[in-house]
């Protein structure tokens, strides 16, 4: 089933239109300068709410990055391309990286050469990130953090239409990252009732949670009845 999912995915359900569009939700240099504008105008534009969301997410993936980096090795997974011939999409180098979405990428079937040039294929570093920042926006921005949820299924399904991992990968990492994050957001909320209830009490007074609701601070324990 597995196997049979990702060839449809990789080699039938293609166009030259979806070839594009796949490659350039999967290249993190193309959104990098939209995604430091948009933290950088939370920081300074989006009051507490922003800022304790920008904080709690960049420390989730500075915490989720090395565990993923283990947890690679201890399945150490083959991907698609290091055990068969898979299709492949590759962007046009260009400086500044946006550049390449103009640019008609370029389509190959891996090789040999293909089997050593990337790490295992479980979890996704990808869906990973993508999970992570999902569910952050979800709880802090539910009315419309949420739809950041359409993005990370679609770079999910990305890496399975590039050749780059296997659909079960990025269903078993969707629930991998979706539990990092509900676990990881509980443990800072922890830690800001007791820092700051002692080190910042007028802040805390105001901001009794990280997490807000309709621009007001949460009442204690409502994190909780969210997870």
């Amino acid at each position: 089933m597995d196997q049979s999912l990702f060839h449809l995915i990789n080699e039938e359900w293609t166009s030259p239109a979806l070839d594009l569009l796949m490659a350039a939700l999967s290249n993190g240099e193309i959104w990098k300068p939209l995604f430091i504008g948009i933290a950088l105008a939370a920081l300074l534009f989006g009051g507490f709410r922003g800022r304790a969301f920008i904080v709690c997410l960049l420390l989730a993936l500075a915490v989720t990055q090395p565990v993923t980096a283990i947890l690679k090795t201890a399945f150490d997974r083959q991907r698609p391309k290091q055990v068969e011939s898979v299709r492949m999409v590759q962007l046009q180098r260009t400086r500044p990286a946006f550049l390449t979405l103009f640019k008609k990428p370029v389509i190959r079937f891996s090789d040999k050469s293909d089997r050593n040039r990337a790490g295992p294929s479980f979890p996704s570093g990808h869906m990973v990130t993508n999970t992570i920042i999902a569910a952050f926006c979800t709880l802090f921005y539910r009315r419309r953090g949420w739809l950041y949820w359409f993005i990370a299924a679609a770079v999910g399904y990305s890496r399975v239409y590039l050749g780059a991992h296997w659909p079960s990968d990025v269903i078993a990492t969707l629930f991998l990252g979706v539990g990092e994050s509900l676990l990881l957001l509980s443990l800072f909320e922890l830690i800001w009732r007791i820092v700051a209830r002692k080190s910042m009490p007028q802040l805390f007074a105001r901001h009794s949670s990280l997490v807000a609701l309709n621009g007001r601070a949460q009442p204690r324990g409502a994190l909780q009845r969210c997870i």
